[in-house]
Formats: C-alpha cells, sequence, structure tokens
C-alpha cells in the first residue's frame, strides 16, 4: 500500500481527474486512510509484541501474530531522504515540476518511513517549497490533505518554515 500506487483499469481505477495519482487502499492498508481523513496519522502495530510496522500487513515480521491495532503518532519527524523528479513525468507531474517526494522517518518510530510530499501548505501545490529549502535531517510535521475525490493523503510541512 502507498499513497500513489499506480493501477491499472483491470483494478478500478486509481488515476485521478486532475492526472495525478490516487491512493488504492487495500484492506490492511484502509485503516490508515481512514485516520487520516480524522487528521490523525496512525501506524499499525503488533497487539502481542508491541512492534509498529509500515506498510501495514497482516502479520507482524517479528513475532508472526496475526493481531494488530493503529496506534496515533505525533506526527512529527526528519527527512530521511528525497529527491527531485526528472522527466519524463506523467502529465499533470510534469505541469508541477520541479516538486519533492521526501521520505520521511517518524519521530517516535525510527524504523517507520513513510513517503510523501514537502509542501508549504496542507493544501499548496506539490513545487510550493524550493528545492533549496530541503534539507536531510530537517523537522518535519505531518499535515492532512483531502484530494478533489475525497482520499486523504498525508503530506509534510518545515517545523522552520
Amino acid at each position: 500500500m502507498t499513497q500513489t500506487e499506480t493501477t491499472t483499469a483491470a483494478s478500478g481505477g486509481g488515476d485521478r481527474a486532475d492526472g495525478l495519482l490516487a491512493p488504492v487502499p487495500d484492506d490492511d492498508g484502509a485503516p490508515f486512510f481512514a485516520y487520516a481523513a480524522r487528521g490523525e496519522l496512525r501506524v499499525q502495530c503488533c497487539a502481542d509484541c508491541g512492534e509498529r510496522r509500515f506498510p501495514p500487513r497482516p502479520c507482524c515480521p517479528h513475532c508472526q501474530s496475526f493481531e494488530s491495532l493503529w496506534k496515533k503518532t505525533s506526527g512529527r519527524g526528519r527527512i530521511w531522504s528525497y529527491v527531485l523528479p526528472h522527466p519524463p513525468l506523467l502529465p499533470a507531474y510534469a505541469a508541477q515540476a520541479p516538486y519533492n517526494v521526501v521520505l520521511v522517518e517518524l519521530a517516535d518510530a525510527p524504523r517507520i518511513r513513510l513517503v510523501g510530499n514537502l509542501v508549504a501548505a496542507a493544501d499548496a501545490a506539490l513545487n510550493s517549497v524550493p528545492p533549496e529549502r530541503i534539507r536531510i535531517g530537517a523537522p518535519v510535521r505531518a499535515a492532512f490533505h483531502e484530494t478533489d475525490d475525497g482520499f486523504t493523503v498525508v503530506r509534510w510541512l518545515l517545523e522552520r518554515p
């Protein structure tokens, strides 16, 4: 489960009207988006051993338990890595280039890393943060953006704008 998982026509779509890729939650990942719609960043956690995991999956990779729950995080982290995609890009993304894709390590679950975009505000364009402002290790916090098709995706804001 990823926020920008590509789908095929046979799987029911996933492309938005604006040409950007839409989330395609599966049964394991659906709670992530349901909590995001409430403005909460939660990650799946093993109900037996307590280990947090992402992406969500049915079985704990540490103790093999099938029991899980979703724990709320602080929504804070740091940029662990990032890229500035270069052409060729899908047309909707090319129109927003240069934009960024960041990998954020969560502060309260350091082994959990989430992919997203660093933006100036939750509803800002993907290219709203100049590339020269992005630094590995920069503290960030989660923001929640509802897309035109009703999904809420997690984006990232710099702690010190």
